[in-house]
């Protein structure tokens, strides 16, 4: 449909925004993505003959390009390094990452008036429920790029949206999350060593995390959004870890392997998310935990 809004998604090779980009796809939207070389596609499934594919190299110049010869009308960042923890090795990336390359692309919009952003930030900068505490150095950069924003929205004509998602799962992710652990946990019979289990979880199905940048985008691209907004993708209705086990018992019908207090708890483990954010209005998450466990499962059963 030429008529339909034009997307660029950064991420798109990833868990949620290979996702996003399948029903962006299905919607009939113009579906762009932005990737650096070796990146694999495999996520993308039967959408990846449906999207554009463009190259990024580092540079700025490579993303002044893209403007300059595609019409946009908003991008999707969804990019970054996310880690809990950094080192010497990789810290540097990590900058470059979710730092430089959001910088590169809010200036590329600007200097091609392209006028719609949501970024994407996390819970994690709220450590111990304050306003800004980053748990780690990866949170503190996800806050350091918003407030790079604020500039662009205040000096600039950028309009953009942050959307700060909460811990996300779903069928097939090749994440190391704790939910597909749990799973592997059960298939194989592994026992799997945890923490004492009682930190709280709020789990967001991956398909009301899509619902979430599609209701984002809508507001934008409808004029229902000015400057710099931000709103939380989350269930409110978090669960302990232990009680997370419990309700994948009742799917699995079966007891997993879990040694509880065999390891201890993370440095700067969030024991209870953050609450005090905006929810995205007009969205809320309609998947229960046990049918997005459900889903999961079968999906593994089939692999």
């Amino acid at each position: 449909m030429s008529d339909q809004p034009s997307f660029l998604l950064t991420g798109a090779t990833g868990y949620i925004g290979s996702h996003l980009a399948r029903r962006l796809v299905q919607s009939g939207y113009r579906v762009h993505i932005l990737v650096r070389r070796g990146s694999k596609l495999d996520l993308l499934g039967t959408a990846r003959s449906s999207v554009q594919i463009h190259p990024y190299d580092g540079t700025a110049a490579s993303l002044l390009k893209l403007f300059a010869e595609t019409p946009i009308d908003i991008v999707v960042h969804l990019a970054s390094l996310a880690s809990v923890t950094h080192s010497l090795t990789n810290f540097e990336s990590m900058l470059q990452s979710n730092i430089i390359f959001g910088t590169q692309l809010a200036e590329a919009m600007n200097a091609h008036r392209v006028p719609y952003l949501i970024n994407t930030g996390t819970y994690s900068q709220h450590y111990n429920n304050e306003d800004y505490n980053p748990q780690s150095l990866y949170a503190a950069t996800k806050q350091a790029f918003d407030d790079i924003l604020v500039y662009y929205t205040e000096a600039a004509s950028l309009c953009c949206t942050t959307l700060e998602l909460f811990d996300s799962y779903g069928p097939n992710d090749p994440r190391p999350k704790i939910i597909p652990l749990l799973i592997e946990a059960y298939r194989s019979g592994n026992i799997l060593a945890m923490s004492p289990g009682e930190q709280l979880l709020d789990l967001v199905y991956i398909g009301d995390i899509v619902d979430a940048y599609v209701a984002a985008a809508e507001r934008l691209l409808e004029g229902r959004a000015a400057g710099m907004e931000r709103f939380v993708v989350a269930t409110r209705q978090p669960l302990s870890l232990k009680e997370l086990v419990e309700k994948l018992e009742n799917v699995t019908q079966s007891k997993l392997p879990i040694k509880w207090g065999e390891r201890g708890y993370r440095n700067r483990e969030i024991m209870i998310p953050w609450n005090k954010g905006v929810l995205l209005p007009g969205w809320q998450a309609a998947t229960p935990i046990e049918k997005g466990l459900g889903l999961c499962v079968r999906a593994a059963v089939r692999e």
